[in-house]
């Protein structure tokens, strides 16, 4: 077995009434990229933050590289880069200015012009961080916690409300960092950055653990590859919808129904057929591949980005 990196056991964080964390247990593997897929206000960045030794569990135990934050901490946090969701700069420093500045924090590293160049801001290296668009800024955020050369990279939703350049960018970054042995913990509500980025993820809803594995076998374990979603008027009797062959799941939301197959090609003949014999009339019809985002829906009943 890979040597765990973070490993933390019955993990409990309140805040007055509301109970954040609630007994999570989690190993993240040294080398693994790891993610925390969950809604707003599902408890991922409160977990991270105690992993980080920014806030203190109210129970449970935590272990980073082997060591507890109780031991003392200088050392530790030297070997750790960390992102928060967003990261305040002094607007009058140049990108190469505030690079040096988090540089000096550490004992040993490397130059910071060697990192501008590895999150591709070589070329804003004089330019005011206030100048810099949103990608690139963020680009900068990811650069501090890379400063330090460390060993375990904490990302706290690191590419909300990026274009979709941007984000690849990022992700670019992450797996630059990964190539040269390091691990990552993730947090995203966005389930193709967990899909593309993770080796594994755990899918968090109210301060519990409710899924982990790796992505493809979360997927799977939908019992099919394919979604098909539609409307029709009016809406049709679901009995003998769930009867289809290779219908594995049904679910009816705001008029939608939504079906997860094993076969397009032969789920959607089934379909139409149905619904003309039940003398349905359809509106709507899309079909896609099975994502995380089914899984949540199927474990919870709701969507990523609903609010909570």
């Amino acid at each position: 077995m890979a040597e765990i990196a973070i490993r933390c056991s019955g993990l409990v964080k309140r805040y007055e009434d509301v109970l954040a964390v609630d007994g999570i247990d989690l190993e993240v593997r040294r080398g693994e990229c790891f993610g925390l897929l969950g809604p707003n206000g599902a408890g991922k960045t409160t977990t991270v933050e105690i992993f980080e030794g920014l806030l203190e569990a109210d129970a449970g135990e935590v272990q980073v590289l082997g060591r507890s934050w109780k031991d003392g901490d200088y050392d530790l946090r030297e070997r750790l880069g960390v992102t928060l969701q967003e990261t305040q700069f002094v607007d009058k420093l140049t990108v190469l200015e505030t690079l040096t500045l988090f540089r000096s924090f550490y004992r040993s590293g490397p130059e910071p012009e060697k990192v501008l160049r590895l999150v591709r801001l070589e070329e804003k290296a004089n330019a005011w961080v206030r100048k810099l668009s949103g990608g690139q800024r963020q680009r900068l955020s990811v650069a501090t916690a890379l400063v330090g050369e460390p060993e375990i990279l904490f990302l706290d939703e690191p590419t909300t409300g990026l274009d979709p350049h941007s984000r690849r960018q990022i992700w670019e970054v992450i797996g630059r960092f990964r190539a040269r042995g390091g691990t990552v913990l993730l947090t995203t509500h966005y389930m193709e950055e967990a899909q593309r980025l993770c080796d594994r993820v755990a899918i968090i809803d109210h301060g519990h653990v409710i899924a982990l594995d790796t992505p493809a076998r979360l997927i799977a374990s939908l019992g099919a590859e394919h979604v098909v979603e539609f409307q029709a008027e009016p809406l049709p009797e679901m009995d003998p919808l769930r009867a289809m062959q290779d219908v594995t799941s049904l679910r009816v939301e705001d008029g939608a129904v939504s079906l997860t197959v094993g076969h397009v090609h032969r789920a959607v003949p089934a379909l139409l057929e149905e619904l003309q014999r039940q003398g349905r009339s359809l509106t709507r019809l899309a079909t896609h591949h099975a994502t995380l985002e089914d899984v949540f829906v199927n474990l919870t009943g709701r969507h990523l980005e609903e609010p909570e």
